[in-house]
């Protein structure tokens, strides 16, 4: 009798990174069924049994999470009372930690008989240390994205297995041919329209100061969806630049991130897609300030960025809230246009962190990490 596996995605990249697991559980058990809580993708591939509930659930930060509490605590209490009348054999929670970590003690606490497996280790080293004895309790198997977070958990007593980052297939499918473009720039502000709003004017700032110095140069933006290509466009027409300075393109980060000489990218995957291919550039990251206070009183890093956190100091400058000014950002970039040793350091330190995503085939390996402990 083949197996019945849930799963709680709530962000896109979850549902990304959900879908790939599903294709690779399907190769080691071809009957495997699927349930939850996800995105399109994996909803497509399940048949109807993982809900889509991206719309209320890709909520960024503690206050706009807050607001919105007792919409999570219905869901959460719906997806608890669900997994316990399924009694799958295993409940795979994908990245989410806020919610699925709660979710994962509380199933813990019901006597569910399931195994519970986090996929993707949360970032606990950076803000919460002090929970993974906890996490102990309640998990059956951690998937670990890097080495240094399988020392903590193992070091613990929980069992992992590093899988590497899943992003590395994915992102060289979308390898393209062809070298930099001379004087061209990259901008990525984000994938949600408050932070597009936050950071995208910070860019075009920017931009303004190098086409003083510079009139050659060129900008191009890469926007998450058509409704936010249509939102920076607006604010660039606002900004009076000449027509064609800056272009905006929708669905093409990968490929403007191969292409751009250098670059700016709003704090999260984006960076590590970035440090990926090999584009110089800087971190920004604005968010509301009762937001950023919070945070930044449960850190326990030095940095936010996933490529200076696994360097262990800093190799991509952070420009983070009344630091990511028009006026940093533009001496960022034009040190990298002007001075080709230092742009040429920061490329081989990107690569050297690059490396340490691991070979690909992530989904394949956590796959098969779960049907293992599923059989013992």
């Amino acid at each position: 009798m083949s197996s019945m596996i849930y799963l709680v995605a709530g962000e896109h990249s979850g549902d990304t990174r959900g879908a790939e697991l599903m294709v690779a559980l399907r190769k080691e058990d071809p009957g495997v069924k699927f349930a939850g809580l996800g995105g399109p993708k994996m909803a497509e591939l399940a048949g109807g049994r993982i809900k889509d509930w991206l719309e209320g659930a890709a909520v960024m930060g503690f206050v706009e999470v807050l607001k919105r509490y007792s919409w999570f605590k219905a869901r959460f209490e719906e997806t608890k009372a669900e997994i316990l009348e399924l009694e799958p054999e295993a409940v795979v929670l994908v990245d989410y930690p806020g919610f699925n970590l709660r979710l994962a003690k509380a199933l813990r606490s019901a006597g569910t008989g399931a195994k519970l497996v986090d996929y993707i280790s949360p970032q606990v080293w950076a803000w919460h240390r002090g929970r993974v004895r906890q996490m102990v309790e309640y998990l059956d198997l951690m998937l670990c994205l890097f080495d240094f977070e399988q020392e903590i958990f193992e070091g613990a007593g929980l069992k992992t297995v590093v899988m590497g980052h899943p992003m590395v297939d994915q992102l060289e499918e979308k390898r393209i041919e062809g070298g930099r473009v001379e004087n061209l720039i990259g901008f990525f502000p984000g994938s949600r329209e408050r932070e597009v709003a936050r950071l995208f004017p910070t860019m075009l700032e920017a931009a303004k100061e190098l086409r003083e110095k510079n009139s050659e140069l060129k900008f191009e933006a890469a926007a998450a969806s058509d409704s936010l290509r249509e939102m920076m466009e607006s604010l660039i027409a606002q900004a009076e630049f000449p027509e064609g300075v800056v272009t905006v393109k929708t669905g093409t980060s990968q490929e403007l991130m191969q292409r751009a000489s250098c670059g700016v990218v709003a704090s999260g995957t984006a960076t590590m897609e970035a440090t990926y291919y090999g584009m110089p550039y800087c971190l920004v990251y604005k968010v509301a300030w009762p937001t950023y206070v919070m945070g930044k009183a449960l850190m326990e890093v030095d940095f936010i960025g996933m490529a200076n956190i696994i360097a262990g100091r800093q190799v991509v400058p952070e420009f983070v809230q009344q630091e990511a000014t028009a006026r940093n950002v533009s001496a960022f970039l034009e040190s990298v246009l002007v001075d080709e040793t230092r742009r040429e350091e920061l490329q081989r330190e990107l690569r050297e962190v690059a490396v340490k995503l691991g070979p690909g085939g992530a989904a394949g390996i956590a796959a098969r990490a779960v049907m293992e402990l599923l059989k013992n």
